[in-house]
């Protein structure tokens, strides 16, 4: 028996998966009846303009019997025969530490830094600073439909973190051993098995919450105390090591080793730690809007005249801009098909937006963040490591203003932004709360607008028809990711206070769900070594 690996298998949208055995044994010069099995490593979708979308395959191949494999492949199949199976590295074992282990927050870093230590049998405590999923989806829906503002209990902060309310993207070039791992422990807490094998995969909104409550209940199981409501208000050094922390301004829980996972939100918690010492850096990050079309004008731009095709999903894009005239780049992220843009403030007096969708992502129109990067030297006041979170505030409290202070977001139909024109008067929208017709240049710093309009006009020519009537833009769009890095060492722990191991997107460590859960195993098993 021999295993190969066999990349570049396509499949026309009419042809089914069934037909993957046949094609892996035209590719291999073999008899249909020597393919024993083929398990689906990968699928994604190749819809160039103007060319038949067709899906591209990864496989694994087991085959019996003798293989003389041909001299050449067909275009853009690639062989590699399977001599070992790919291992997940175990765990180590743990020494028990005297005191519990404390993370805080319960976004994809946390619960997951909290999951393999319990696998350790180790003491966890997790604390959440919101809501539990059940009541924070009541309090995210008042701010939604009344425009009140819960400023523990939102779209950012709560059980889940921000991931809760977004697409549940599940995207990453990382080819950490540990990925697989991990989507297949969300697969066992309710997550779709495709997220194992789409190139893109997603779990929406709708699912993720569901996923969220059953991960809340495993590790409770597993022995891990959960608290909500908990928000961490103080750490307590001393002789350069955490030694305890204190909740809501008044209790102290005892503890010699902290993960801190706290999501990039959290300025507070940002402020508090840079007031006892511990380290932290500066870093570059992106503003911008996010930019909405009809989902069925993006389907139109990716597939052409096959986009009503039943296989297809919703179209997506990804595009990017270079300017080397102002040494600036421009690019979508966090592109949500058949989603919404959503309002997801955290604190009074500022407007941030999101992109938002359900699993289906059966929704009317698309969404986008469109982006322009911000080096450090934009924001920098006399080396100050905070000033990348004052200078984001700066322009989300512009666009409360702008919105009129009472959360809706400042929009503007695309063109107009464009062409720098007032838009009176703007069309349909998905976001809520609402939105106020304004000027987004007022929005954003001058060297992000001129940017904007220059990276636009780009895309295109990239995608000709994205600069349409039907386009709006809603403002802003600020956490790309942190603005600043709490430092740590190789070791997992921070570089000025031992016990304290920093992770996760608030860290600066990551972007997202996948590569945030990863630096929480990280981080996770960097404690587990440190304990001995």
């Amino acid at each position: 028996m021999k295993v190969f690996r066999l990349a570049g298998i396509k499949l026309t949208l009419d042809e089914s998966e069934e037909s993957l055995a046949a094609k892996a044994a035209d590719a291999l010069a073999i008899s249909r009846d020597n393919v024993v099995a083929v398990e689906v490593i990968r699928k994604a979708i190749d819809a160039r303009r103007n060319k038949p979308p067709h899906f591209v395959y990864v496989v694994k191949v087991r085959v019996s019997g003798s293989v003389n494999l041909p001299a050449e492949f067909k275009e853009g199949i690639t062989l590699q025969e399977v001599k070992d199976e790919p291992q997940v590295p175990l765990l180590v074992s743990a020494r028990l530490p005297k005191l519990p282990v404390v993370v805080i927050g319960s976004g994809p870093a946390g619960i997951f830094a909290v999951y393999v230590l319990a696998q350790r049998k180790i003491p966890v405590i997790l604390l959440e600073r919101g809501t539990k999923v059940e009541e924070r989806i009541k309090d995210v829906h008042t701010f939604w439909e009344e425009g009140v503002l819960n400023p523990q209990s939102n779209v950012l902060f709560g059980e889940g973190g921000a991931g809760t309310f977004s697409d549940g993207k599940l995207t990453s070039r990382t080819k950490n051993p540990y990925s697989f791992w991990m989507k297949n422990v969300l697969v066992e807490m309710g997550a779709p098995e495709t997220i194992l094998t789409e190139a893109k995969p997603h779990i929406g909104t709708d699912r993720l919450r569901k996923v969220i409550v059953n991960f809340r209940k495993k590790l409770i199981e597993m022995g891990c105390a959960i608290r909500f409501s908990a928000q961490v208000t103080d750490f307590v050094i001393s002789h350069g090591a955490i030694s305890a922390l204190v909740v809501n301004e008044k209790e102290e829980i005892k503890t010699n080793q902290v993960v801190l996972a706290i999501g990039q939100s959290a300025d507070d918690t940002y402020l508090r730690l840079f007031e006892r010492g511990i380290k932290i850096t500066a870093k570059p990050f992106a503003i911008g809007l996010r930019v909405e079309h009809p989902q069925e004008l993006i389907n139109s731009i990716q597939y052409g005249q096959w986009r009503n095709h039943p296989q297809l999903p919703p179209a997506e894009y990804f595009v990017t801009a270079s300017l080397p005239g102002l040494n600036r780049s421009v690019y979508t992220f966090c592109m949500c098909p058949g989603g919404e843009v959503i309002g997801c403030g955290n604190f009074p007096g500022i407007v941030i937006t999101n992109g938002m969708s359900n699993s289906r992502r059966c929704g009317e129109f698309g969404n986008s963040a469109v982006v322009v990067n911000v080096r450090v030297d934009d924001f920098a006041e006399n080396g100050r490591p905070l000033s990348g979170l004052d200078f984001r505030r700066r322009w989300e409290h512009q666009a409360f203003l702008l919105g009129g202070s009472n959360y809706s977001a400042p929009a503007q139909k695309l063109i107009d932004f464009l062409q720098n024109k007032h838009s009176s008067v703007i069309g349909r929208t998905s976001f809520r709360p609402e939105v106020k017709p304004s000027s987004l240049a007022e929005a954003l710093p001058e060297f992000v607008t001129k940017a904007l309009r220059l990276g636009i006009a780009e895309f295109d020519q990239k995608m000709p028809g994205f600069i349409t009537e039907d386009a709006h833009l809603i403002g802003v769009e600020t956490r790309t990711s942190s603005p600043v890095r709490i430092c740590r060492r190789a070791d997992g722990q921070s570089e000025s206070v031992e016990g304290i191991y920093p992770c996760g997107e608030g860290a600066g460590y990551a972007g997202g769900i996948i590569s945030s859960a990863l630096d929480g195993i990280r981080v996770a098993q960097n404690l587990i070594a440190n304990l001995g």
